[in-house]
């Protein structure tokens, strides 16, 4: 299967303004998930919010198994959330730790989880990068063989380097050891295929603004069957848990237990929406298209005098980061969108737990729907 680049191109309105290579920070929505967000607000104008609900139950229970069907889930193993740092959060949050247990990280660990470490106490210990960059999967194997380890929290894809971590890999070695497995899979879905069976993850956090396309304001948690009973949300409504008087709750048996009442209706939908599209066009078909894109991308880069580029890992995505010579990055990046390219600067040395990170780059992201004339105007810009 191959993607019609200018089929989808047709349907991604903001396609004829603007050059968008930023999709780490958030993609262009296509038509379809425009359309659903919009009708459902347009209803709620006119009809009433609860009213509008219970006309687009369908739709708004579809998101479920849409992103079940995307990632290889039962659908009710998936949580609507407003983002992925939340969606994190209520994982991580409703872990019950042991006094002295430990919970074992990457260099590459996105600093809001590293802050929730710190907010809880835990004690982390850094798993160190292999020669390339990804995680020293022996190294990470040695540490579940000292015992105590209660959580491996891997991000899949760092925010600021390009590589893809062995998820796969990562995830067997949980399982030999016991342990429990959070991913956080915020920069993949949706431009990786995910299998959370052949990974192997019990918890994974995701967004929909980035590369699934999603409305701002959504994500999802998947929790695994298996897990769910030990887990105890920091947070509980009377969507996530039952009430019986006069004192006495019980909590949904799936991870709904995650969600609370209140909630972006429209967005749920928009989001299941994207989860349809994606799947429709084929993770295999999406992860080939970025990979040509992003290696053009790299390689135009490394050709250029004064360029470096920042990526590691034998695996990489579609970010792409690099730094000029003599250019700070946040320089480049207005440049670039005076002239209708949208590039971004990250800053991995306000990420993890890595000493050699350096203080900032440019970050230019590629998607499926972007062209190669997209990619060469950043070259040529550069």
């Amino acid at each position: 299967m191959t993607i019609d680049v200018a089929k989808v191109r047709n349907e991604t309105p903001g396609c004829a303004r603007v050059a968008h290579l930023n999709n780490a920070g958030a993609a262009l929505p296509p038509r379809p998930v425009m359309d659903a967000v919009t009708r459902h607000l347009e209803l709620e104008a006119m009809t009433g919010g609860y009213e509008a609900a219970e006309e687009n139950a369908e739709a708004l229970d579809r998101f479920y198994d849409a992103v079940a069907g995307l990632i290889g889930a039962h659908g009710d193993e998936i949580a609507y959330v407003e983002n992925a740092t939340r969606a994190w959060d209520l994982a991580f949050y409703g872990i019950r730790f042991a006094p002295g247990e430990r919970v074992l990280t990457t260099t590459t660990e996105y600093s809001s989880n590293a802050i929730a470490y710190r907010q809880r106490g835990v004690q982390v210990d850094v798993v160190p990068d292999d020669a390339d960059g990804t995680i020293d999967l022996d190294a990470l194997e040695a540490e579940l063989r000292k015992g105590g380890v209660r959580l491996v929290s891997l991000n899949h894809v760092p925010t600021s380097n390009g590589l893809i971590n062995p998820a796969a890999e990562v995830g067997r070695l949980c399982r030999a050891a016991g342990v429990l497995f959070l991913l956080d899979a915020c920069q993949s879905v949706g431009q990786i295929p995910l299998d959370v069976d052949e990974i192997g993850c019990d918890l994974m956090s995701a967004t929909g603004r980035k590369f699934l396309r999603g409305p701002r304001g959504t994500g999802f948690l998947y929790a695994r069957r298996e897990v769910l009973a030990d887990l105890e949300p920091p947070m509980l409504d009377n969507a996530a848990a039952d009430w019986h008087a006069p004192d006495r709750y019980e909590m949904r048996p799936d991870a709904k237990r995650f969600e609370t009442w209140e909630r972006y209706m429209a967005g749920q939908i928009g989001l299941g929406v994207a989860a349809d599209y994606a799947s429709a066009l084929g993770m295999d078909a999406i992860a080939a298209r970025i990979d040509v894109l992003a290696t053009r991308l790299r390689s135009g880069l490394a050709a250029k005098p004064g360029v470096t580029v920042h990526d590691r890992g034998v695996l990489r995505s579609g970010t792409v980061t690099f730094t000029v010579d003599g250019r700070p990055p946040a320089e480049i990046v207005r440049e670039a969108r005076a002239r209708g390219v949208n590039v971004n600067v990250a800053q991995p040395v306000t990420h993890g737990y890595d000493p050699d990170a350096v203080d900032a780059v440019v970050r230019a992201s590629v998607h499926y729907y972007n062209d190669e004339d997209e990619v060469d105007r950043l070259l040529e810009l550069i």
